[in-house]
């Protein structure tokens, strides 16, 4: 597929896709979407060098600053109903799921469809000038990516109807106070705060690393008795790997250990 929406570029074992629409301040289409999903998809989940994700928007003032309205507008229900909105949930929960670590690098303005693409991430660091929040009810509509059901299940059903059902901004210090950003840092320390959380994430075993993922995505949807059965069942895979071996070989050893991913 041929990229008008997006950028990728790869580095030090990241891969970092770029949401590339500045004169819409990177507001995201259905086309945009499954270019996210095309480049997860055809390049970076067979490329065993990429250990870690980020997610971005170009330029410093919006990471997604919502769905292109231009476009949105011209909708009449069906097509979004059957296709678009269905379809874009299914990108968020291949994002949410991938089996690399994906961070959201919030640079700025993550409003609608951008806070439902970051909450789909697993770590979501934000500059301390973005606004984030779902701002649909505005517009006479509701949240389409997701956004009913992973925030609440992030920040509590109370707060995320308050959110959802007032269509409020709120910050970044405000989005970390109630859980739904992990780290925020001032705007020239963005890159070196995403960087160090890549390499963090980059250093561990990346078989271990989905088995975590998998665990907590699918346990958190079900009762405790079943999210443990999940969890002893992904503890015994990992039990089985050689990144165990290693990693364990590496700890009585008193050296760094050099995981292989499987």
């Amino acid at each position: 597929m041929n990229y008008e929406d997006i950028r990728i570029s790869k580095k030090d074992r990241v891969a970092t896709i770029t949401i590339d629409r500045p004169k819409v301040l990177n507001a995201i289409r259905h086309q945009t979407m499954l270019e996210i999903q095309d480049a997860l998809r055809s390049d970076i989940i067979k490329d065993d060098s990429i250990l870690v994700v980020v997610l971005t928007g170009a330029g410093d003032k919006a990471f997604i600053s919502g769905g292109d309205i231009s476009i949105m507008n011209q909708g009449s229900g069906y097509i979004e109903t059957v296709y678009e909105v269905p379809n874009g949930q299914a990108i968020c929960s291949e994002i949410e799921n991938f089996p690399k670590p994906v961070i959201a690098r919030v640079n700025g303005l993550a409003l609608g469809g951008g806070t439902e693409v970051a909450l789909s991430c697993d770590i979501r660091i934000a500059s301390s000038n973005a606004k984030m929040g779902l701002p649909e009810i505005r517009l006479g509509i509701i949240p389409g990516y997701g956004g009913t059901q992973r925030l609440p299940r992030l920040v509590g059903t109370g707060k995320a109807k308050e959110l959802i059902m007032t269509g409020d901004h709120i910050s970044a210090e405000e989005a970390y106070r109630i859980g739904m950003v992990n780290q925020v840092v001032a705007p020239e320390e963005l890159d070196a705060a995403v960087d160090k959380m890549a390499e963090k994430l980059a250093s561990k075993g990346a078989f271990a690393l989905y088995m975590a993922k998998t665990a907590i995505n699918n346990g958190i949807q079900t009762d405790l008795k079943t999210g443990l059965a999940l969890e002893a069942m992904c503890f015994g895979l990992v039990m089985g790997s050689e990144d165990k071996t290693e990693g364990m070989t590496a700890f009585l050893e008193k050296r760094k250990a050099a995981f292989k991913g499987r």
